[in-house]
């Protein structure tokens, strides 16, 4: 059985920082590109940021680039969304989210529709 656990989440000043994590079990983590996805109240679930599954490529939404940094750890089986300078708008739940093993391009990830497994989600919650 997959499962996806994210933690992390929480209640944060606009300007601060917050790590969530997202431990994966049932499947074999380093053959599955990875990506993180939040949702809004009233709103769709946007792409936010990916991670191809062993060289480390990464692509972000243009609302979160040069903020939020995903990043994996093979051994652990876990990858991270690291979120800094938050702001009000990236209040949302945060669900971890895990491509097919046979996708090269973890840019396919931006789609939900190529989306296999979903976490349960996390709640961030930025005050201004």
């Amino acid at each position: 059985q997959v499962q996806l656990v994210e933690s992390g989440g929480g209640l944060v000043q606009a300007g601060g920082s917050l790590r969530l994590s997202c431990a994966v079990s049932g499947l074999t983590f380093r053959n599955y590109p990875m990506a993180w996805f939040r949702q809004a109240p009233g709103e769709e679930r946007e792409f936010v940021a990916t991670i191809s599954r062993s060289d480390g490529t990464t692509y972000y939404a243009s609302s979160v680039k040069g903020r939020f940094i995903i990043s994996r750890d093979n051994f652990k089986n876990t990858v991270y969304l690291q979120m800094n300078s938050l702001k009000p708008a990236d209040t949302a739940v945060y669900y971890c989210a895990a491509g097919r093993s046979y996708y090269t391009d973890p840019l396919l990830l931006r789609t939900r529709n190529n989306i296999a497994y979903w976490g349960q989600g996390t709640q961030v919650t930025v005050s201004s």
